[in-house]
């Protein structure tokens, strides 16, 4: 059962698809008060009582013991330290002494003090006076998952080929640089299906136009490279470029498009191209507008797009920039001690993503102006609806690949995302893992983590131990940041290594694309903790390393250096089974401890007794697959 609180007038964010009759909030049924603009309710927790949720965020599967934020964040450390991450998934559960859950459908920004203040409650704080908080009773989590997202819509579908292996970094900057990695992965027999287009093949750093010296005849080489069966995905960001003559700034400013300052100026902020103008993607005529933008790349034969920079990320202002230059001419000449000092370093550090640049942005909201801290979370998701609603709009379903760094609540039925700008350590291997029950709570299927981590220099041993997982997620991309070491499959030593964990990607294609249309179609998920599955069971509730896939099966990645395998729980007989290329080697195990050896060119998968997966030839390429003969093991 779903009850529906309504407080204020809250701002429609889309969130919720299924029309519910508003309860007064005098009969809200938790403790809760008012004070200062600020909504604060509560809920006592016991001890074993699981608390799950959140979506992209950092920590646990098991919420508890931390204060997380919901605040969309341009924050590239994704430490335990940190709050928030790109996304706002403003959905928790309680398991175990009560079963219930809660969203709160709100745009600003919320706060999760879950057992970290008091270790036996929850504490929620919604930083605004207007919002629908909305109860699910009456199940257990997986009833209570599948009752919400029946609430909130069914799931975005990618296109087949967008289950194949993905090839990115910041930036291959011409036409050799991408024809050099789809040539190393054709030379080393590697299975590839798409290779990213960073920043650097925009003319200038601006959305829908092309870098002609890097990219000559960029709609001939599109198709061409189709033929080879390589699909090539731009990026897209939200800030547009100032700059008299570029067609899309003048239509913005034409037509009022942009987001504005309190006295009814366009807001700027520097990003990749320098000073820039925000959509105001909150309107709709303003999403209909830069959607149909990109029918530009889609007349050049792509069909598959990246919404990055959407939080929106603001390296600076110009007020910001002005502000630290003047402190910085104040401080010129000083002996500046250890205050003076760490003030003019903090100034600097401190321009990106400032507090007070987000308020001072507004936005027009049928004819009202609003404050961008009020509706803040769901920016990036206008963003992802505007191309979404244009592709299903002109192309039809599941014809065009979309995924986006922020997100919310919503924008689950027209996109996938990828978690963001991840690290090449050991302990995002879990962090990835964790992240996948979470986001498919929220409804968003098509995910995945930056396979080898985007920052930091990638060892070929975590490369191919992340991609080991990476199998298993539905978005399957290896992808990197400028100036760290080269982690393309074919560059390391022993490339046969690498296309014997991809060979098993493709092999698994049909079953992971039937378990993902399955869980769209019956409002579930893909990945759950092991708990759903056997709640009476002590050890598989508090059970992180592992995660039930599908009806039949479960994953255990290893996850650290050095290692030559794993310990792993089964909460019942299970088979392992090795897959590596081709091969495939079956081993019963009974319920318990296990220590299982796992080979840098293996990936290891748990069947529950009794059940088979069917696996197909492997293939370079997901249109050369051939899914009608498969064999079941």
């Amino acid at each position: 059962m779903i009850r529906k609180f309504t407080s204020g007038s809250p701002v429609e964010t889309g969130a919720v698809t299924l029309a519910l009759q508003a309860e007064n909030m005098l009969d809200f049924p938790f403790v809760n008060s008012f004070e200062s603009g600020e909504f604060t309710f509560c809920f006592s927790m016991r001890d074993g009582d699981i608390v799950y949720g959140l979506g992209e965020s950092v920590r646990g599967i098991n919420k508890r013991g931390w204060i997380y934020e919901s605040y969309c964040s341009d924050d590239p450390f994704h430490t335990e330290s940190k709050r928030s991450l790109y996304a706002a998934h403003n959905f928790i559960m309680l398991s175990g002494s009560a079963d219930f859950a809660v969203f709160v459908d709100c745009p600003a920004r919320v706060r999760w003090d879950i057992g970290y203040t008091k270790t036996d409650e929850t504490k929620i704080t919604i930083c605004s006076a207007d919002f629908d908080v909305y109860l699910i009773t009456g199940g257990k989590p997986p009833e209570l998952v599948r009752e919400f997202r029946a609430a909130i819509g069914k799931s975005y579908v990618p296109p087949f080929w967008a289950f194949g292996y993905q090839q990115s970094r910041w930036s291959y900057h011409n036409a050799e640089a991408v024809d050099r990695v789809i040539e190393g992965y054709n030379r080393a027999n590697i299975p590839l299906d798409c290779v990213y287009l960073d920043i650097d093949y925009m003319q200038s750093f601006k959305d829908f136009t092309v870098n002609e010296a890097a990219f000559p005849d960029f709609k001939s080489y599109v198709f061409a490279k189709r033929k080879q069966g390589i699909h090539l995905i731009p990026i897209i960001d939200a800030g547009i470029k100032k700059e008299d003559g570029y067609d899309v700034y003048d239509e913005g400013i034409k037509n009022g498009y942009f987001c504005k300052n309190a006295d009814g100026t366009v807001f700027e902020a520097g990003v990749w191209p320098g000073v820039c103008a925000f959509p105001d993607f909150l309107r709709p005529e303003v999403r209909s507008w830069f959607g149909s933008k990109y029918q530009y790349l889609l007349d050049m034969g792509i069909d598959g797009f990246w919404n990055d920079m959407n939080e929106p990320a603001l390296f600076y202002s110009a007020k910001g920039i002005g502000e630290a230059l003047d402190e910085a001419v104040e401080a010129k000449g000083k002996n500046l001690d250890l205050g003076g000092f760490f003030h003019i370093k903090d100034v600097f550090t401190g321009l990106s993503n400032r507090q007070e640049d987000y308020s001072s942005i507004y936005h027009s909201i049928d004819g009202r102006l609003v404050n961008h801290q009020s509706v803040h979370n769901i920016y990036g998701a206008g963003m992802t609806r505007a191309a979404g609603d244009y592709f299903a709009e002109v192309c039809g379903e599941e014809k065009i690949l979309m995924f986006s760094r922020a997100s919310y609540v919503g924008a689950h039925r027209t996109a996938g995302i990828w978690f963001g700008d991840n690290h090449s350590w050991w302990s995002h291997i879990l962090m990835n893992l964790k992240m996948l029950p979470s986001a498919n709570m929220c409804g968003f299927l098509y995910c995945g983590a930056d396979l080898g981590g985007f920052n930091d220099n990638a060892t070929r041993d975590l490369v191919l131990r992340f991609l080991a997982l990476g199998v298993f997620t539905p978005l399957m991309r290896n992808h990197s940041a400028l100036g760290t070491r080269d982690q393309e499959c074919c560059n390391f030593e022993k490339t046969e290594d690498f296309r014997d964990v991809i060979e098993v990607r493709y092999r698994l294609i049909p079953y992971l694309y039937g378990i993902f249309k399955k869980a769209r179609d019956q409002n579930d998920m893909i990945f759950r903790p092991l708990s759903f599955d056997y709640p009476s069971d002590k050890i598989a509730r508090e059970c992180e390393t592992q995660l039930m896939l599908g009806d039949d099966c479960m994953i255990a990645p290893v996850y650290e250096q050095n290692a030559s395998g794993r310990t792993v729980y089964l909460p019942e007989d299970m088979r392992l089974l090795k897959l590596s290329g081709r091969r495939v080697e079956s081993i019963e195990l009974q319920k318990g401890l296990h220590y299982i050896d796992v080979a840098l060119n293996e990936v290891p998968l748990f069947v529950k007794k009794g059940k088979k997966i069917p696996l197909c030839q492997p293939a370079l390429r997901t249109r050369d697959l051939d899914v009608d003969n498969l064999e079941y093991v």
